[in-house]
């Protein structure tokens, strides 16, 4: 019971620190950094390349190539390996994480900070930033990154389950973020929350399908 306790306090403070890193971030540093990023860095290539890690075509493909790979094994009800059963959870995290983002940008409807399709209303633009919940529609789809959620959830997993490599795992989400910073993709506030619901993605199927469920 002790134990149980604090797990949920635990899980509690990181909800409540991820909310407050968030909102900090949209008050006091969004606008800021977009219109430093659009005046000093001008969209440079290095940044543009380092968003494309958390690009549709190298983790969704990813995890896709897990599943072909792996999945006639556990169908069988073969045991996999300790390997294959992590990479099986981070390939789930991580399509969790894009259908959980998907729904995410739905509801809060945050502006961008560029104007990229559609003449959306942005910070650089028309100088509008702010949400419109429930508003639906690619204009309204910057909160929170999907390109950070997308390549933050596999790593979250394999954050938990090989932690002596944790400086390594945490890379790329950080690669991702300053390239969506620099290329002015996304508000930080964006990506905060993009990384923080990717972590809970990997928690909850770490926590609802623990190693047990993949070795069947």
């Amino acid at each position: 019971m002790t134990g149980s306790w604090t797990t949920e306090r635990r899980a509690m403070l990181w909800a409540v620190a991820g909310a407050l890193a968030v909102l900090l971030a949209v008050l006091f540093l969004d606008r800021a950094l977009s219109t430093w990023s659009h005046d000093e860095l001008h969209r440079p290539a290095w940044a543009i390349t380092l968003t494309l890690l958390g690009s549709v075509q190298v983790t969704e493909s990813g995890a896709a190539l897990v599943f072909v790979a792996a999945g006639p094994w556990w169908l069988a009800r073969r045991r996999l390996s300790e390997p294959w059963r992590t990479a099986l959870a981070a390939a789930t995290a991580t399509i969790l994480a894009v259908l959980m983002a998907e729904i995410t940008k739905h509801l809060f409807g945050r502006t961008w900070p560029e104007t990229w399709v559609h003449n959306n209303p942005s910070w650089i633009t028309n100088h509008v930033s702010g949400f419109h919940p429930l508003k639906g529609g690619p204009e309204y789809a910057s909160f929170p990154s999907g390109h950070t959620a997308r390549i933050t959830a596999p790593f979250a997993v394999l954050w938990h389950r090989l932690p002596n490599l944790r400086v390594l795992w945490a890379v790329p989400t950080t690669l991702v973020t300053v390239g969506m910073i620099g290329a002015d993709y996304h508000f930080l506030g964006d990506c905060l929350g993009g990384a923080y619901l990717a972590v809970a993605c990997a928690a909850a199927v770490l926590w609802f399908a623990p190693p047990t469920f993949w070795s069947r």
